[in-house]
């Protein structure tokens, strides 16, 4: 491959570095599958891109649906150093890791990132252990070094040398020191208390600074990588005058604390160094022998006075510690060294930090408890008490945090949700540490409900009921219903339908209809209150979830009533042939005498069809009057003998609408107090002036035919009298209920008795062309006619007893006075209308008279 034959051109070098890799991978490998747990060994400095591991495989997933099940890698540290390769299922390295950087010379340096599986919710911890390489090599902190010895240094002395530093640990750091071929020194290298290294420079011969006053030296420092890297130094020493003591520190180890909010400036410590000699020799100057880089940004040394200062920004959060070697040195060159400790005190100074991890989206509002929402990871910077976090949100909120693992919680459903009462939460969380005093910090989620089709539609009247005009023209609006729906979205669309119910006549859907969008009724046809005066109809409510909610409401629809029918006259009734009855009224009446009662009907309700009756126009203006609401026609005074004998009265029926409507009648009165006055009259009347032609021969036949029927008639009543008499008393005997009522006043039909009121103008003759009628008013009194019989006579000669049971009329004898007065009235009335019209034989008239006979 392409990879192995660059490892064949490489170095040596570079080859050892790259199986050195292979072997940590492999060693990876195995390592996870034996610990079971999801745990990595790398190398630093591996390519970006570099294979950790196979996580698809440690957490049990296939990894060709990593995609699917939305995993992905969760780290809360500042610098993402891995990544996760969804294709594949492997962890990868995000960029070049440099061991030395991230966790300096400890011993293990791991890093800890989290993998969440989403549609689980679950987390999976994975640890990577950073191996060391030789990637660094050793270095001093000068290149060129001059010592100061002085001539009588005895032999056997130990100079301590500059120490090389190694960033890299173990084997990879500084194994050796070597020195220069010199007779006058060697090299000693020992071993500290941490395993480090450090040479020290031994007089193996007396100095003489007159033979030789300067020594050059090489030193050399070599870690123990493979391969091996080295450092050298020069070493030039200067042969002085005699000091014999070197500086002594009063303490090997100094171990302070200082708290991390020590502002700059701030005295750490003092280190204390003492030197027998007198004089300049006794003078003892501090350094630094040993501090890192970041330790030399923060702490300065006073040279004179030992004492130890910040110059910089503490952090426990950054640096929890720092370890530090200080010299004394005298002006011989002679020095001493002690470790310093700087243990740096945490206070709390970091507020708690919440991440939102995961988030679900709207959230169904029927959601069961326990339904994980979110998931938050808390962190705080500080440690100890400082840095643990509880979090918590608002007691009222139906919701609830539970702890999942060490730095991770989930918002949960507590209870059951209704949209329809809060739509969406604004949860706020608080995550507060136990720090003096604590701090706390908030993080807003907003959580939003969706909706599901659990409310019906509601119409906002339990009922309606309208009302509309009659005659209403085609597609006028009758009212309008409205049904609101708490849901959202296509939940709470509302369509509204008619219910056609059973047992109707006609379809409702032809005389209503229904806008499906506006719930708008309409009317599809006129109404007619004389027809339909209420429509009784259902109308329903549907949403448009699915399934689909519905309700109904019922409808009341009254048609209001218009003056559209004009009063209908039914008594006096006018033939269809165009003649006129004739009511009779006694010449000596008195005023108040009634004459006849005219009956009217309004088809309307209410106010339309209160009728008024007024006499429109009259023969002799003033003889009658009409009573405005009784529609009765009486004399208003006495009768005179210049009024004449043949009456003729208008009566206007109107009634109470606006505009109001009226019919007319025409009333013929014949004014006589006897029938031989009545016939008197009437020859008189009907003497002719000229010779008439051979019509009046049959006129005068006709009225001699007519009063042989009358004598006929009364001849028959008497007969008929006299032989049911004894009937009739047995009948008044049976009556116990009218006992004390004449049986004259009794008339029954097929068999019943009814009680009958009669007053003298109960019957009226009507004539036309080819045929007479007898007609009979129950009641001439009342306000309203409720039944009329009618007899049609085809011969004017037979008797009562042959016509009336044609009609199937059972006559119960009868009252002499009201059987001859009633008869007689209709013989006489026809008697009168051919004498007064005599006088008009000529033309029609004549002829209609002839076929009236």
């Amino acid at each position: 491959s392409a990879c192995h034959r660059r490892a064949m051109a490489d170095t040596p070098r570079s080859r050892g570095r790259t199986q050195r890799a292979q072997f940590y991978f492999i060693l990876a490998t195995v390592w996870e599958a034996v610990s079971g747990h999801i745990r990595y060994s790398i190398p630093e400095e591996m390519q970006k891109g570099s294979v950790v591991g196979d996580v698809a495989k440690g957490m049990g997933l296939d990894s060709e649906r990593l995609s699917e099940r939305a995993v992905r890698l969760v780290s809360g540290g500042r610098t993402q150093y891995f990544a996760l390769n969804a294709e594949s299922g492997h962890l990868i390295t995000a960029e070049r890791i440099d061991r030395e950087r991230i966790c300096g010379r400890a011993e293990t340096c791991l890093l800890q990132c989290e993998i969440l599986v989403e549609d689980k919710v679950k987390l999976f911890a994975v640890e990577v252990e950073i191996t060391d390489i030789n990637d660094n090599a050793p270095s001093f902190p000068a290149k060129e070094l001059e010592l100061k010895i002085s001539e009588i240094t005895a032999v056997g002395t130990r100079i301590s040398l500059p120490e090389a530093q190694d960033p890299d640990v173990g084997i990879n750091s500084i194994q050796n020191y070597r020195l220069s071929d010199s007779a006058h020194f060697s090299l000693a290298v020992q071993a500290g208390s941490d395993g480090a290294k450090y040479a020290e420079l031994v007089l193996e011969k007396a100095l003489d600074r007159e033979t030789r006053p300067v020594h050059v030296l090489t030193l050399t420092a070599a870690d123990g990588g493979d391969p091996v890297r080295a450092a050298t130094a020069h070493i030039r020493v200067v042969v002085g005058d005699i000091n014999d003591n070197a500086p002594v520190f009063t303490q090997p180890l100094y171990n302070v604390s200082v708290l991390e909010n020590a502002p700059r400036g701030s005295l750490v410590l003092t280190v204390n160094a003492t030197d027998r000699d007198e004089g300049p020799n006794s003078e003892v100057t501090f350094s630094f022998r040993k501090i890192t880089d970041k330790a030399a940004q923060i702490f300065q040394l006073e040279p004179r006075t030992g004492e130890i200062s910040t110059r910089g920004d503490l952090d426990h959060e950054e640096a929890a510690a720092f370890e530090m070697e200080v010299e004394a040195k005298d002006i011989g060159a002679l020095s001493a060294r002690c470790k310093v400790l700087v243990t740096v005190l945490d206070v709390n100074d970091n507020s708690p930090a919440i991440a939102i991890t995961s988030l679900l989206g709207p959230v169904p509002e029927d959601a069961p408890p326990g339904t994980v929402i979110s998931l938050l990871h808390v962190q705080d910077g500080d440690s100890g008490p400082n840095g643990e976090v509880t979090c918590s949100i608002a007691a009222n909120l139906p919701f609830r945090l539970q702890k999942t693992l060490d730095n991770y919680y989930s918002l949960v459903t507590d209870r059951a949700l209704d949209r329809e009462r809060v739509s969406g939460y604004n949860v706020t969380v608080t995550a507060t540490d136990r720090g003096t005093p604590p701090l706390s910090s908030t993080t807003s989620i907003s959580v939003q409900l969706s909706d599901i089709n659990d409310n019906a539609p509601v119409f906002s009247q339990t009922s309606y009921t309208v009302s509309i005009p009659e005659n209403n023209p085609s597609g006028a609006s009758v009212c309008s219903v409205r049904a609101t729906d708490r849901d959202w979205g296509e939940n709470a669309r509302v369509t509204y339908s008619l219910l056609e119910g059973e047992g109707r006549e006609a379809p409702l859907s032809s005389a209503v209809s229904i806008n499906s969008e506006t719930g708008a009724v309409y009317a599809l046809r006129s109404f007619d209150y004389e027809q339909l005066r209420e429509l009784r109809f259902r109308v329903q409510a549907r949403d448009g979830g699915s399934p689909p909610l519905r309700s109904n409401v019922s409808v009341r629809l009254l048609v209001l009533d218009q003056n559209d029918n004009s009063p209908h006259i039914l008594h006096p009734a006018s033939p269809s042939d165009g003649s006129t009855g004739v009511e009779l009224a006694p010449r000596s009446s008195e005023p108040g005498y009634l004459v006849t009662k005219v009956v009217a009907v309004d088809a309307d309700s209410g106010q339309n069809a209160w009728l008024s009756y007024q006499l429109l126009k009259a023969t002799e203006p003033g003889l009658f009057s009409v009573g405005v609401h009784s529609g009765e026609v009486r004399t208003a005074r006495y009768f005179v003998d210049r009024d004449g004998l043949k009456q003729s009265l208008v009566v206007l029926v109107k009634d109470n609408g606006q505009p109001p409507l009226s019919a007319t009648v025409t009333v013929t009165v014949a004014v006589a107090d006897s029938i031989p006055e009545l016939l008197s009259d009437l020859s008189s009347l009907s003497a002719p002036a000229q010779p008439q032609s051979g019509l009046t021969l049959y006129l005068v036949i006709a009225v001699a035919s007519v009063s042989c029927v009358f004598l006929t008639f009364v001849i028959a009543l008497v007969a008929l009298r006299l032989r049911r008499w004894r009937e009739s008393q047995l009948l008044d005997s049976s009556s116990g209920t009218f006992s004390g009522v004449p049986v004259s006043h009794f008339v029954g039909i097929d068999g019943v008795r009814a009680f009958l009121h009669s007053y003298s103008q109960e019957a009226s003759l009507t004539a036309g062309s080819g045929k007479s009628q007898f007609n009979f008013p129950q009641s001439n009194y009342a306000n309203t006619l409720t039944s009329e019989q009618t007899c049609e006579v085809k011969d004017p000669f037979l008797m009562a007893e042959e016509v009336l049971p044609t009609q199937h009329v059972n006559i119960i004898p009868l009252s002499y006075d009201f059987s001859f007065y009633y008869f007689s009235q209709k013989l006489f009335a026809f008697h009168f209308l051919l004498c007064t019209n005599l006088d008009i034989m000529n033309g029609s008239s004549a002829e209609m008279l002839v076929s009236a006979v």
